[in-house]
């Protein structure tokens, strides 16, 4: 039985619902269990089960069938966010994904930076060594990706902007975990710098090459 803890019971019975019916454990049309069931399950009450529904039926992903029961709408992630889906990937696809968004950001922000992007760059990868130099791992983490957000807004494509932004949530998640995991804090190494030469030069093509060495580094 997987008991719900935190605060918003209903959103949290909603996010692992949505996440079953993704996996496919739930197809498309099938009739969830009653409510006493998923009472059960998620170790919640009643109302808690009704809201779930109504926000995943909101949502697109359920339907309601008066005195028949709930069904499934959509098991096809139409509906998700991208930030959801990111979650969800494989660490191997999530790393495949990484590397093609930061070197394609890489490569637009060297044709397209200005001189604040460069102070911000600059700022952040400044802060991030600092932060690993005090071992301060939060601060470090945060500061490394504000370093690639500044470098997305400097590509002046504000969808893969968004989509970079979207996928930052959860590599910050990751990145924590993994420092968890390891302790080991490593701080902006010399391809770092490089990546951001080439990107104040206004070279693509070095910057594209630096930011594919990069990837896959432990940060």
């Amino acid at each position: 039985m997987a008991i719900i803890q935190r605060r918003s019971l209903a959103v949290e019975v909603a996010g692992h619902l949505q996440e079953q019916i993704l996996k496919g454990e739930y197809t498309l049309n099938q009739k969830l269990p009653i409510e006493q069931k998923l009472m059960d399950r998620f170790g919640v009450g009643r109302s808690t089960i009704r809201e779930a529904v109504k926000i995943l039926v909101n949502s697109g992903y359920l339907r309601v069938m008066q005195g028949i029961g709930t069904f499934v709408e959509d098991n096809a992630g139409a509906n998700e966010s991208m930030y959801q889906r990111f979650k969800r990937a494989e660490p191997k696809e999530a790393e495949e994904v990484r590397k093609v968004l930061e070197m394609k950001v890489a490569e637009s922000a060297a044709s397209n930076r200005t001189g604040n992007d460069i102070s911000k760059m600059e700022h952040f990868l400044a802060k991030a060594t600092k932060a690993s130099q005090a071992n301060l791992s939060v601060e470090y983490i945060d500061a490394y990706i504000d370093f690639y957000m500044a470098m997305a807004d400097a590509t002046r494509n504000a969808l893969l902007s968004e989509m970079y932004k979207s996928f930052t949530k959860q590599l910050k998640s990751n990145l924590l975990m993994q420092y968890r995991d390891t302790g080991v804090l490593t701080p902006p190494s010399d391809l770092h710098h490089k990546l951001l030469d080439s990107i104040i030069r206004q070279d693509p093509s070095r910057a594209w090459h630096w930011s594919g060495k990069i990837t896959g580094q432990t940060v």
